[in-house]
């Protein structure tokens, strides 16, 4: 130990967090803070030494090798899905930043980011009710007609899952609720959809749903009801308002990746007015998030 870390015991601690590091390249934790490597737009990056290896590396915090700031990165994410068009945002970044990106880098951005982001929400356990809302929402992809279907936890308007098909079949409907069902911590009792015939057929399958049962319950509403599932149909207009200026997505890939973004932006960076907090705040309460939702869940999928 160094005599500088002998009279600081601030730096001996910060010491000690470094040694729990691993390196990148043979897996040791002996590793050491050597150096800084100096970016053009995204300042200093701190670089460590792996002391068996002899091999120099910087953290993977979400943003390896990315050529942009975090700043700009997750700005671009959030005021996309918030309603900006590409052109319109690389515009808006041209006035705020000295380097300017392409707006095809920006769709490249939200692809990436959507489906690293997804697949770490995906595995988190959801403290859910025991009622569901699920439905689906068409949309046009080249040209052809296409589908999102969703499913939502009624009491915490948490999404729980979400797919982008160019059907509505059973297959598709099953993929979204065995996922669904394989978040949920508690056991799902109620169902809420409209009178599509599908529903029913899944339903037997997924959640073992027998029509006669006392345990469960699948409310069937019509469009003619005033109460027609008027909490997702709440959540579509969410969707609506941000898709109807696209007029149709350009592949399926795309748009899977897109409205998993959408999933995302909804249940941790937005708002929800009726709930008047997060929808993740209710239905994953140990997840603690900072201001910049977006940095801070790259850097957990990351991990």
């Amino acid at each position: 130990m160094s005599r500088e870390e002998q009279s600081n015991p601030q730096n001996k601690s910060k010491s000690s967090e470094v040694i729990k590091l691993s390196c990148r390249f043979c897996g040791s934790t002996n590793v050491i803070k050597r150096g800084k490597r100096k970016t053009e737009n995204r300042g200093k990056i701190q670089r460590y030494l792996c002391k068996d290896c002899d091999k120099r590396f910087v953290l993977d915090d979400g943003f390896f090798r990315m050529r942009n700031s975090t700043q700009k990165i997750t700005y671009s994410l959030d005021a996309y899905f918030r309603g900006f068009s590409l052109r319109k945002l690389q515009e808006n970044l041209d006035v705020f930043h000295r380097h300017n990106c392409h707006y095809s880098t920006i769709l490249r951005w939200i692809r990436k980011y959507s489906l690293k982001v997804g697949k770490f929400v995906d595995e988190l356990p959801v403290k859910n009710s025991q009622t569901i809302s699920f439905d689906e929402v068409e949309m046009k992809t080249k040209g052809r007609k296409s589908w999102f279907i969703d499913v939502m936890d009624t009491r915490t308007r948490y999404m729980l899952s979400s797919g982008f098909f160019y059907s509505r079949g059973e297959k598709e409907f099953n993929e979204v609720l065995r996922l669904s069902k394989n978040k949920s911590t508690n056991e799902t009792l109620r169902f809420e959809t409209d009178g599509l015939n599908v529903y029913p057929r899944v339903l037997r399958k997924v959640y073992n749903y027998k029509k006669h049962s006392k345990k469960f319950t699948h409310k069937v509403t019509k469009s003619t009801d005033k109460s027609f599932n008027w909490k997702i149909e709440r959540l579509h207009g969410s969707v609506r308002e941000r898709t109807k200026i696209m007029r149709q997505f350009g592949s399926l890939h795309s748009a899977k990746a897109i409205m998993k973004g959408f999933e995302i932006y909804y249940n941790f960076c937005r708002k929800h007015q009726g709930i008047k907090c997060f929808p993740y705040e209710l239905a994953i309460p140990d997840l603690k998030l900072g201001k910049n939702k977006w940095a801070e869940l790259i850097k957990l999928a990351s991990a």
